[in-house]
């Protein structure tokens, strides 16, 4: 997959964990929106992530953005992964995976010697305007939303 910086972001609406229809367009001119996807609830790295992602959400709010999460998992799945980790912001259901292959993130992966497909951890920062201003992809958790908040910081303020 090419890179998606400097584009369009693809538009999507998916259910969330409540089954509102959340779509990209609700933020358009509003405010930045850091999509990040992942893939499954309750496993170890993804609680980090998501746990971390909790942690620094006031920080993430006050540069006017709005942190959204996805995964093939279910509303049902998604509601106990955010009352158990209190988690202050909502998570997308993409059980067909359409949205992740629209960012590239469906691929083919291997563990423990068998090939699956599922969600490459990866996150996307999109501006006001609906451009993805910064990509990462083949996220290792540890710092990463340390990093993605820093990039903000840095687009709000050079402003």
């Amino acid at each position: 997959m090419t890179t998606l910086e400097g584009l369009q972001a693809p538009s999507f609406t998916l259910n969330n964990e409540k089954g509102e229809k959340v779509s990209l367009d609700n933020y358009a001119g509003k405010e930045y929106v850091l999509l990040y996807f992942y893939p499954k609830d309750e496993t170890p790295g993804c609680i980090t992530e998501a746990c971390d992602f909790r942690d620094s959400y006031e920080s993430f709010q006050d540069l006017n953005a709005v942190i959204l999460g996805v995964s093939p998992d279910g509303e049902k799945a998604h509601t106990k992964f955010i009352e158990k980790h209190g988690l202050p912001f909502s998570l997308l259901i993409d059980e067909d995976h359409v949205v992740s292959e629209k960012y590239g993130v469906w691929k083919l992966k291997n563990m423990y010697g068998k090939e699956f497909m599922g969600i490459e951890r990866s996150t996307f920062l999109i501006d006001p305007t609906g451009t993805v201003v910064k990509e990462w992809r083949k996220v290792k958790v540890k710092g990463h939303v340390e990093e993605a908040l820093r990039c903000l910081r840095e687009l709000v303020t050079a402003k």
